[in-house]
């Protein structure tokens, strides 16, 4: 085992760390206040190649490694979540489902612009009625012979209005279950697609997220990734890999609380000393410290297992699982460190309090994680 990050890695953790406090720091209160989409932030992510890391460069991304990903996900989610959440959607869902099971034309039309940042992606698995239970999708996509008519709701879609290419799952063959349903490619440009208004969150505010509509909205064929009925399989092992970007995400949350916490700790004084000196104050920042480099590793072996084309179902599902815990535990006692101050916008830490509440839902909630990983060690 060796735990040194290459001398890529840590440029690439540069990289990372520098566009964030120069770039996604300034602004970064008032966007989540007024729930601005940071696009201009998102385009300069793309033209670091920070929207395409996994993509192959004939297609136009990066070609790096998940452990690259991770990295980066966690410098960026230091800062602004509502930006790393953009980034995690078009890397692990949509560039890499694209890439690992599309067609070579649908590639060459897709993946260029997506992994270059001049478009973003959504992922479309949740609907009002299916969320942890995925295989019960109402959105049906009927087969028309050269084309699919597509018809019902999404809904928490992350990117919703300002994405060019969706992925949606939908049902075909309802008397096949999860084994009927197909992934289509769609874009809102298609005559029957709506978007519906902005969701008004708790956290990562200045994220993109939406319902979606659609009524008899025809999509070519051609439109469609993999065999007939591949799509709940498409949804299972794309979000398999998605959860290390999630956990990457919550890692990110938790390490830009905690350092916001220790510097706080080393300015406020009380009772005569440094409030770092209260024993109080110094065991909340080990046990800090402590989980955050478990989290760490947890995401590391989990990127590492990917990378080496081994099965990460468990090993993402225990990376989400652990570090959106860490997440939320570390955001919280950051805010009482702060003491009054952590109330307020200004100190950044209720902000991440806000944002490390999601990592314990999207891309699979905490007990459909702990349904993953207790399945497979009781199957051993």
């Amino acid at each position: 085992m060796d735990f040194n990050l290459t001398e890529e890695h840590l440029m690439i953790q540069q990289a990372a760390r520098d566009f964030a406090q120069n770039e996604l720091l300034p602004g970064v209160i008032d966007r989540d206040e007024k729930q601005i989409f940071p696009t201009e932030q998102v385009k300069k992510m793309g033209q670091l190649g920070f929207m395409g890391m996994m993509v192959d460069p004939k297609y136009g991304g990066s070609g790096l490694d998940t452990v690259s990903y991770v990295i980066a996900m966690e410098e960026i989610s230091k800062v602004d979540a509502s930006a790393s959440v953009v980034m995690s959607v078009n890397n692990s869902l949509v560039c890499w489902g694209l890439q690992e099971f599309g067609t070579e034309e649908q590639k060459q039309k897709y993946l260029p612009g997506l992994a270059s940042g001049e478009i973003h992606g959504a992922f479309c698995l949740s609907e009002p009625e299916a969320g942890s239970d995925a295989t019960s999708q109402k959105t049906t996509a009927l087969d028309m012979g050269d084309h699919y008519l597509v018809n019902g709701t999404k809904n928490w879609i992350t990117n919703g209005s300002t994405a060019s290419v969706y992925l949606v799952i939908a049902q075909t063959h309802a008397e096949l279950k999860h084994k009927g349903i197909n992934v289509l490619i769609m874009t809102k440009d298609m005559p029957g697609f709506t978007v519906g208004p902005k969701e008004q969150k708790m956290g990562i505010r200045g994220s993109d997220t939406h319902s979606l509509m659609f009524s008899d909205v025809k999509v070519p064929k051609e439109n469609r990734i993999g065999e007939d009925g591949f799509g709940f399989k498409f949804a299972m092992k794309t979000l398999a890999g998605g959860r290390i970007g999630i956990a990457s995400q919550a890692l990110g949350i938790a390490s830009g609380a905690y350092e916001r916490a220790l510097k706080y700790s080393k300015e406020r004084k009380a009772f005569g000393t440094e409030i770092c000196n209260h024993q109080a104050i110094a065991f909340k920042l080990a046990d800090m410290a402590v989980n955050i480099e478990a989290a760490r590793h947890l995401c590391m072996k989990a990127a590492w297992d990917k990378d080496q084309h081994k099965n990460y179902d468990v090993s993402g599902a225990m990376a989400k699982l652990f570090a959106s815990q860490v997440a939320m535990d570390t955001a919280v006692e950051a805010v009482q460190i702060h003491g009054g101050n952590g109330y307020v916008k200004e100190y950044h830490v209720e902000r991440m309090m806000r944002d490390a509440k999601i990592t314990q839902i999207y891309e699979g909630t905490s007990e459909i994680q702990k349904i993953v990983i207790s399945r497979a060690i009781i199957a051993e």
